[in-house]
């Protein structure tokens, strides 16, 4: 639970139309929001339940009726639900076209990339970075692993299964096949600058100890066909429409209200009673 630090001048009263929303409402909404600093996350805790103000009013405005749902055994507050109703009636917004996804696809096709996949081998001298002595003697031994593996390309295989303390050694230090974020970052830059066939030139150091790595294969991703991410890229549009949609529609409620306390940006244009 996020802890509140209150500053020694007390915040501004904060109203929409007169309805006053308390500090102590604001001080319990503020768990809900991680603001970089404890201001930021009061000034988020306060947007949040104005809004939260403003819709309900809103909805009270058009005696908008509501049934509560459930969903997993958790039922909506009569609250929740006048909210939900509210913005199911007038936050509508169109459902994304096969044109839209498919032009949203074609500007975007890095993004629907399979990733790359690695095939390593490696050689690992495990020791502890917390152990300055036993990791510099890990370094010292995997120097010299290194020049002889790059003396000697075929022998790889035969020294890791006698030299590296992973239970890869019993494969020969393969790893199979790894993708992006599975290993740690040091590993994987490395990885990054190898060639197939190519052998790291300087140990990798990882939290783990010490990596003579080789590279033997790198498996280039490709661009997933259209039909494949189809459904996602929907859902993508969608949801951004509904965001600007909904911003919009929370400043021009804004617009009309009156708000004390708190800076809300709004919209002029008038809602249709």
């Amino acid at each position: 639970m996020r802890t509140v630090t209150m500053r020694s001048n007390p915040a501004p009263t904060v109203a929409v139309n007169n309805a006053v929303i308390a500090n102590t409402d604001i001080a319990r909404e503020v768990q809900n929001h991680a603001g970089a600093t404890p201001h930021q996350a009061w000034q988020d805790a306060t947007r949040a339940l104005v809004v939260r103000e403003l819709l309900l009013q809103r909805a009270r405005a058009l005696d908008v009726v509501a049934q509560p749902l459930s969903q997993d055994g958790v039922r909506e507050t009569d609250e929740e639900a006048l909210i939900s109703a509210l913005l199911s009636a007038e936050v509508i917004t169109p459902k994304a076209d096969e044109a839209s996804c498919r032009r949203y696809y074609q500007a975007n096709l890095k993004r629907f990339r399979s990733p790359d996949l690695f095939e390593p081998l490696h050689i690992l001298f495990k020791a502890s970075r917390d152990d300055a002595t036993a990791f510099a003697w890990a370094v010292a031994r995997a120097k010299v692993v290194v020049a002889e593996v790059n003396a000697s390309p075929a022998r790889f295989e035969d020294m890791a299964t006698a030299l590296s303390d992973c239970p890869s050694a019993g494969d020969g230090g393969r790893l199979g096949q790894i993708a992006p974020g599975e290993t740690t970052p040091e590993f994987e830059d490395a990885l990054n600058t190898l060639q197939d066939g190519q052998i790291c030139p300087e140990p990798v150091l990882t939290r783990y100890g010490v990596h003579v790595v080789k590279l033997e294969r790198k498996v280039a991703g490709e661009v997933l066909p259209f039909e494949q991410v189809r459904d996602r890229i929907a859902a993508y549009l969608e949801e951004n429409a509904w965001r600007r949609a909904m911003a919009q529609y929370v400043a021009l409620l804004a617009g009309q209200a009156r708000i004390a306390g708190f800076d809300m940006p709004a919209a002029t244009s008038p809602l249709v009673q």
